[in-house]
C-alpha cells in the first residue's frame, strides 16, 4: 500500500505534448507508479482536474518581495489616487517609509514627483521602488538628508529626473536609487527572514515548489538575504528547493571573482552555485541597453541607446573564468545589445573552456535582434522568459513602443521564434515585478494577451499551451539541475506535484488563466491547500 495516491483527471507528465489518463502514486515522498489506481493510504481526487510537476521560478525575489508584503505595499493599486491612500495610511514605527509596487505607467512619463508624494508623507523620509525594482520614488525629506541637490551628478549606472533648473523632481532610476538607498536602515537579520518565509508561502499558494532567487547579495536599500536562506536550510524551514544566483556588484570588476566563490555553498534544499550579472536596465527609462538609439517622442533616433552597466570586455573575462570555477551565469539581458553581450560572453567561455554542464541562461529578452535568436541554441543557453510580459499595457503601449519604433517594437519577447530554433526555454516571473502566478503567465506565453483582452500582441510569437507549462516545469528544473529530481511526472522522481482545479488541455487557451491551484506538495506532502468557498 503507497501513501498518496491521484487519480480522477488527466495528469501532464511533462513528457508528452498531452496530458495522459492515469493515476499516480507517491511512497516516501517520490513517484512509484503511473497507470492504474492501486491502494493507498490516502487519495487524492482530482475532480477532473490536471496533475503537473511543480512549477519552478527560474528568476524570482522572494525575499524583497515578503518584505515589500510586509511594508508600505502598492503592488494591489493601479491608479495615482490609490497609492497615495495607501502611502496615507501606511503606519510604522520606523524613521523611514520604504516599500514600493508602483507602475510607472500610473505617472506621466513614467516619472513620479518629490511634490504628489510630499502630500502624504510630510517630513518623514520615503523611498519606495516601483514595481520592476529598476526606479524609485522618494520625497523631499529623503533627498534633503541624502544631501541629493541641483549639484549632484548622474551615477555612471543610473539617472536623478530634474526639474527645470537642475534639482531632483522625486524620481531615480537604476544606480541613482542607491544615493538614497545607502541612507535607509536595513532591514534585520530576523525581517529578512520572515520575509523569506513568507514569500514562500506565498509561492506555494501558486503552486511554485522551486525557484532561482536572481539576486543574493546587497542591494540598494537592502542586506544580504543569503543569511536569511543559510538560516532558513539549516532550520528546516525552506520546504521548496532554491537556486541562488549571487550578485555580480557591477561598481567592481574581475577582483570580486574569490569573494564569489567563497559564497559559493549548498546547504540541504539551497545552492548558491550561479552568478548573477545585470547587463542593463528597462526599456521604459531609456536604460536598456539597445543596438540603435532610442526614438524621441516626434519618431526621431536620439543620441541614448541605454547603458551598459558592465563592460563587454570585462564582462567576457568575468564569465570566461566564472565558467571555468564552475559556475552557472544568470543574465539580465532586456535590451538587444545587452542580449547580443551575454551570447558574446557565453560563446567566449565555450571556446575557452570548452562545452560543458554549467547551463547557463539569460533573462527577460526584451528585444532580440533577429540575428541573435539562432545562437542561442549554438551556445547552448537558456531563453529564461518572463512570458507576462509580452502583452499589451499601458507602460508597453504608451512608454515603451513609441520610443523603439515598429521594427524594433516587433522584436519583443520573441518566444516563438527562440523555441523554432531550438532554444531551450525556461520561464519565471520576476516578482515582485511581477505576479508570481506561472498559470497567468502561460496564458499569456499561449495568447500574447492577458485574459480578457482580445488584442494580442505580435500572435506569431505564441507558445503551445505544453511549450509553456513545459518552460515552467522541466525547463526551469533543467536550468536549476534538479531535472533529475523533479520537474516532470516520473516514476523516481521526487512528489514536487500540483493539483490544478480544471484540465486548461480540455478548454480553449482564452481560459487558461482562469485555471487556479488546489493543492501543492513538495516531497509528496502537502504544503498548501485551497480554501473551501461556501
Amino acid at each position: 500500500m503507497v501513501d498518496v495516491v491521484f487519480t480522477g483527471g488527466r495528469v501532464f507528465t511533462g513528457t508528452c505534448a498531452e496530458p495522459i489518463e492515469a493515476a499516480v502514486a507517491v511512497e516516501d515522498g517520490r513517484i512509484v507508479r503511473i497507470g492504474a489506481p492501486t491502494r493507498a493510504r490516502q487519495t487524492v481526487d482530482l475532480r477532473g482536474g490536471l496533475l503537473v510537476a511543480g512549477f519552478q521560478d527560474a528568476h524570482v525575489h522572494p525575499v524583497f518581495a515578503g518584505l515589500q508584503m510586509g511594508n508600505c505595499d502598492l503592488s494591489g493599486e493601479h491608479e495615482v489616487e490609490g497609492y497615495l491612500a495607501v502611502i496615507a495610511a501606511y503606519t510604522t514605527d520606523n524613521t523611514w517609509i520604504t516599500g514600493g509596487g508602483w507602475s510607472m505607467d500610473a505617472f506621466p512619463g513614467g516619472t513620479p514627483t518629490r511634490q504628489l508624494l510630499d502630500q502624504v508623507t510630510g517630513e518623514r523620509p520615503a523611498l519606495l521602488t516601483n514595481r520592476d525594482g529598476h526606479g524609485a520614488w522618494v520625497n523631499t525629506a529623503a533627498l534633503r538628508l541624502a544631501g541629493i541637490d541641483a549639484t549632484t551628478p548622474d551615477p555612471f549606472d543610473g539617472r536623478i529626473e530634474r526639474e527645470p533648473g537642475g534639482h531632483p523632481a522625486g524620481t531615480l532610476h537604476e544606480g541613482a536609487m542607491d544615493l538614497v538607498a545607502r541612507h535607509v536602515p536595513p532591514a534585520t537579520g530576523e525581517e529578512m527572514y520572515e520575509g523569506l518565509l513568507r514569500g514562500q508561502r506565498h509561492l506555494f499558494a501558486m503552486g511554485v515548489t522551486g525557484w532561482q532567487d536572481a539576486m543574493v547579495g546587497v542591494y540598494p536599500g537592502q542586506p544580504d538575504n543569503l543569511p536569511a536562506y543559510l538560516r532558513a536550510a539549516g532550520e528546516g524551514t525552506l520546504q521548496a528547493r532554491v537556486v541562488g544566483a549571487l550578485w555580480w556588484d557591477r561598481e567592481r570588476g574581475l577582483e570580486q571573482i574569490p569573494e564569489l566563490a567563497e559564497r559559493r555553498i549548498t546547504k540541504n534544499r539551497f545552492a548558491a552555485t550561479t552568478v548573477k550579472m545585470m547587463l542593463d536596465g528597462v526599456a521604459e527609462n531609456f536604460t536598456a541597453a539597445m543596438l540603435e538609439p532610442y526614438l524621441d517622442g516626434c519618431g526621431c533616433p536620439t543620441s541614448n541607446s541605454g547603458l551598459s552597466f558592465v563592460d563587454p570586455e570585462v564582462t567576457r573575462e568575468a564569465v570566461q573564468r566564472l565558467d571555468a570555477l564552475g559556475f552557472q551565469i544568470h543574465f539580465h539581458a532586456l535590451g538587444d545589445r545587452a542580449v547580443r553581450q551575454a551570447l558574446d560572453a557565453v560563446e567566449h567561455a565555450r571556446r575557452t573552456n570548452g562545452a560543458n554542464d554549467n547551463r547557463h541562461h539569460l533573462a527577460h529578452l526584451q528585444v532580440v535582434h533577429p540575428d541573435d535568436v539562432g545562437r542561442f541554441a549554438r551556445a547552448g543557453a537558456a531563453a529564461n522568459m518572463q512570458p507576462l510580459w509580452a502583452s499589451h499595457e499601458k507602460q508597453m503601449d504608451e512608454l515603451t513602443i513609441p520610443f523603439l519604433g515598429p521594427e524594433r517594437a516587433a522584436q519583443q519577447y520573441p518566444f516563438g521564434d527562440l523555441a523554432r530554433a531550438g532554444a531551450r526555454l525556461v520561464a519565471g516571473s520576476d516578482w515582485s515585478v511581477s505576479s508570481p502566478n506561472p498559470l497567468w503567465g502561460i496564458h499569456v506565453a499561449v495568447n500574447r494577451s492577458f485574459p480578457g483582452d482580445d488584442n494580442p500582441f505580435y500572435p506569431e510569437q505564441a507558445l503551445t499551451l505544453a511549450q509553456a507549462l513545459t518552460a515552467y516545469t522541466a525547463g526551469s528544473a533543467w536550468v536549476n539541475h534538479l531535472d533529475d529530481v523533479t520537474g516532470t511526472v516520473q516514476v523516481g522522481k521526487r512528489a514536487d506535484l500540483v493539483v490544478l482545479d480544471r484540465d486548461p488541455f480540455a478548454a480553449p487557451p482564452s481560459e487558461i488563466g482562469a485555471t487556479e491551484v488546489v493543492r501543492t506538495y513538495v516531497d509528496g506532502r502537502l504544503v498548501y491547500e485551497r480554501k473551501a468557498t461556501a
